[in-house]
């Protein structure tokens, strides 16, 4: 029988940590309106403290995947864990509206940064040579899978008792995360003799990035890579793709279909729904993106997502949960199928050494407009009293962007002549 290889267990111990870190941020869906029961704080501020954290753990993408250059994968997992841990056993004891701010704006936010932004493609690139865009799509589905798989449990907990027993759930299940990375995890095949998965022959690796500092490092490629427009176009459609994922419908739409007279449970019950069809959208991406042009995915993706939020508030108007289930599946296979083939454009453009970095800034880009639309629909519902708005305009940026990355240049496979001097 053939042993299986060591790369399978490192795509199965990121897999639980991103989605572990995946649960720990995007749980602050749940905790708005207990946060607003308990403590008495305006909505559009703690919408402003997971903006912060939208923002922050976005921001964090490139200076991440500089420092896994420096300290190692394995190194970077534990300290972000940590970190994690601490944010969460911290909001025990909050009481004022800065304290949430800095521990889920900035605590939190830094510590989901490494496992949310830069570790999929990260892991896909270093222990994968062949079923790369696979494993970069079921990494992939971890992430918005993570975020919605256990929001109906934690919003029953929080029903039947309180919001610190579910805060309590999610600390065991840290802790289990952070024991599972200490034992299991490597930084690189070769820490353990092996080769990347489906890789023949060793490929040479630059050690030039080690000896710099990890800032100096994000900066410079950012530098190099600003002034050609295929980064701008990638950036502005995930700026989008954060948008409308993440910081909508992420942080906000348990608050409106509670609006439409929904419980807390049957919305977080829909959201779960979307990250069950999550897990099969993006694995079906990542094996798309190895057959297809992957600007017309990201087309069709981009396309397909802007008419489900344009009708979602229809769906909501209507008071049909038939219509909510069928936005959810709809809306959960395109939750964050544009990752891989944003990845792979990125990969073709700049170089397989530096795209990780590069994706970093993309999904910066991407994480400043899950930013604008955490706070941002906050402050229109206080405005107008309701969250429509906000959802249909997303809905009209999604058709926009998928306008966008069409335009972008066919690049030459990995490797070939005609590829971009960022990669050399």
């Amino acid at each position: 029988m053939k042993r299986l290889h060591y790369s399978w267990v490192i795509l199965f111990v990121a897999f639980f940590s991103i989605l572990i870190a995946g649960i720990i941020r995007s749980s602050s869906g749940v905790f708005i309106v207990p946060f607003e029961a308990e403590f008495g704080w305006e909505r559009s501020t703690i919408s402003f403290a997971f903006a912060v954290s939208l923002l922050l753990y976005g921001i964090s993408g490139p200076f991440m995947a500089a420092l896994i250059e420096v300290t190692g994968i394995k190194k970077m997992m534990i300290y972000a864990m940590l970190t994690l841990l601490g944010g969460v056993m911290l909001t025990f004891f909050m009481e004022k509206p800065w304290q949430l701010i800095v521990i889920w704006g900035v605590i939190i936010g830094l510590g989901s940064g490494l496992f949310l932004t830069v570790l999929s493609p990260y892991i896909a690139n270093t222990w994968f040579e062949k079923r790369r865009g696979l494993a970069l799509g079921i990494l992939t589905a971890s992430t918005a899978t993570g975020q919605l798989v256990l929001l109906p449990l934690l919003a029953i907990i929080i029903d039947m008792h309180s919001w610190k027993w579910a805060m309590g759930l999610i600390l065991v299940l840290s802790v289990i995360m952070l024991a599972i990375i200490l034992l299991f995890m490597k930084s690189t095949p070769k820490d353990i003799g092996l080769l990347p998965y489906g890789l023949q022959k060793e490929r040479s690796v630059s050690e030039n990035v080690q000896k710099k500092n990890p800032v100096m490092i994000a900066f410079q490629t950012l530098f190099d890579v600003i002034k050609f427009k295929e980064f701008w176009l990638l950036a502005t459609s995930f700026f989008i793709c954060g948008l409308s994922t993440s910081g909508l419908i992420g942080t906000h739409f348990i608050s409106y279909c509670i609006g439409f007279g929904f419980t807390a449970v049957a919305a977080a019950s829909l959201l779960s729904l979307m990250g069950v069809f999550d897990l099969i959208g993006a694995t079906l991406s990542g094996w798309l993106t190895d057959r297809f042009d992957n600007r017309w995915l990201l087309f069709w993706y981009y396309g397909l997502r802007g008419a489900s939020l344009v009708f979602l508030p229809f769906a909501l108007s209507e008071g049909s949960m038939i219509l909510l289930i069928i936005f959810s599946v709809f809306y959960g296979l395109d939750w964050i199928a544009t990752v891989p083939p944003t990845v792979n454009i990125s990969r073709q453009i700049f170089g397989i050494e530096k795209s990780g970095i590069v994706y970093g800034w993309i999904f910066a880009s991407h994480q400043l407009g899950a930013a604008v639309a955490a706070g941002g629909a906050g402050v229109i519902f206080n405005v107008f009293n309701s969250y429509s708005l906000a959802f249909t305009l997303a809905g009209v940026f999604c058709i926009v962007a998928s306008l966008f990355v069409v335009v972008i240049k066919k690049q030459p496979v990995e490797g070939q002549a005609g590829q971009s001097t960022i990669a050399q």
